[in-house]
């Protein structure tokens, strides 16, 4: 499906609700998994936890004697590959093989394989080594000691910590190298500490206590931070006194895309924080960077794509770092903004960890994005509708993460039809 946006002005105020989280959803499911007792509300309605959560009920469904190896395909899910690698490799009399996309086979798993073998787990390759699918046979893990190099993915890391409390005698990680994603290592263990897990992250070195059942724990999932990026975009490009409010959002938040409130700050969007909502304002005779707006994204990097067309939308430069683990994405995401952006007639340079955008004028009309199967160059390209008409191809694939993104972006004034 390839949608037509048309030049649009949005409502002058709008309101919209944002399901869960999916990064704390994934946790949450895989934890609910390991611990029935535990019960979730606003779960996120993404196609990503819709993944997980298919593979986990297929999982507590099965009875013995089971298939010699049972089939998961997570398609596009690369956090649920990730999350459910760790979690089949602790269930003792499984086995299954876990595979997904064609792209999902070109996506690395072999620093957490390596780490789950390090723990006594039995997994293999079925394909190319270091790469899905992988065949796991779930056995006891006995060992508790595990180092992993810590600058490609925090998910390895998490994927880790949430199987810990299960282990007879719990985790103690050692982290090589540069931290990526601090923030969701944070997320993971807050979680774990939620249902009762005691943890400790000093320096490179985290240590999580087993658990053996966790009190009943009704959790309530935030709305995705990643989210209310789009809506930050939004405001940015629009008139001046425009506001959307977003719910359900804490000022406390575990998520790392929480830093939009300060990054947006400086892009002309004020945050407001009232009753678990978010209140997103244009802020009057706001004044843009008039050098190139500079940004590490080490923490933060899903948001990369969205502050970059963002920056582009503005008529102002860009220079983003911290950006490595963009390469390994469901696209290549710098290379795929890099073509995108061109051809709206953005002149952008990239590394593998940095995107630089210089300041123009320019935005060509009538483009078509293309999105890679990567739902993040969708719904980042979509608010410059504000700008210009464009075409978004495949705008389907919004439904990894935002399911109803078209439609709330019709509800707050975008003009959108089917071409």
């Amino acid at each position: 499906m390839n949608l037509h946006l048309q030049p649009s002005k949005v409502n002058p105020q709008s309101e919209i609700k944002i399901t869960g989280s999916k990064s704390e959803t994934n946790r949450l499911l895989l934890l609910q998994a390991l611990y029935p007792n535990i019960t979730l509300e606003n779960a996120s309605n993404s196609d990503d936890s819709e993944v997980m959560s298919k593979a986990l009920l297929q999982d507590s469904k099965s009875q013995l004697p089971t298939p010699k190896s049972q089939l998961i395909d997570i398609h596009h899910a690369g956090t649920a590959m990730r999350f459910l690698t760790a979690y089949f490799a602790t269930q003792e009399n499984r086995e299954v093989i876990i595979t997904g996309s064609a792209r999902m086979k070109e996506r690395p798993i072999k620093i957490l394989v390596e780490a789950l073998q390090q723990l006594g787990a039995e997994i293999s390759y079925e394909e190319n080594n270091g790469f899905p699918p992988i065949r796991i046979k779930g056995k006891k893990l006995s060992n508790s000691r595990v180092s992993l190099s810590s600058d490609i993915s925090s998910q390895y890391i998490s994927a880790l910590l949430l199987i810990a409390p299960k282990l007879e005698n719990g985790l103690k990680l050692t982290l090589e190298g540069k931290i990526t994603s601090v923030p969701y290592i944070k997320m993971t263990l807050a979680l774990l500490n939620e249902i009762g897990v005691e943890t400790s992250f000093v320096e490179n070195t985290i240590t999580v206590n087993p658990l053996l059942t966790p009190n009943s724990k009704l959790l309530t999932v935030e709305s995705d931070w990643s989210s209310a990026s789009y809506f930050y975009s939004i405001v940015a490009l629009s008139e001046t006194g425009n506001q959307i409010k977003l719910s359900s959002y804490k000022k406390n938040s575990l998520q790392g895309d929480s830093a939009l409130i300060e990054i947006y700050k400086n892009l002309g969007v004020e945050t407001t924080f009232k009753n678990n909502t978010i209140l997103l304002t244009k802020i009057e005779n706001f004044h843009l960077p008039s050098s190139n707006f500079q940004l590490d994204l080490n923490d933060s990097p899903d948001i990369a794509q969205t502050i970059a067309v963002t920056c582009f939308g503005l008529g102002i430069g860009c220079h983003l770092t911290g950006l490595h683990t963009l390469k390994i994405k469901e696209t290549d995401r710098l290379e795929a903004l890099k073509t995108e952006l061109t051809k709206l007639g953005a002149t952008i340079y990239v590394t593998n960890n940095s995107l630089t955008l210089e300041a123009s004028s320019q935005v060509n009309s009538n483009i078509a994005i293309a999105t890679y199967n990567d739902h993040r160059m969708a719904m980042a390209f979509a608010p410059l509708a504000l700008k210009t008409d464009l075409i978004i191809n495949n705008a389907e694939v919004v439904s990894k993460s935002y399911p109803d993104f078209w439609e709330d972006l019709k509800t707050i004034g975008f003009s959108i039809s089917t071409q």
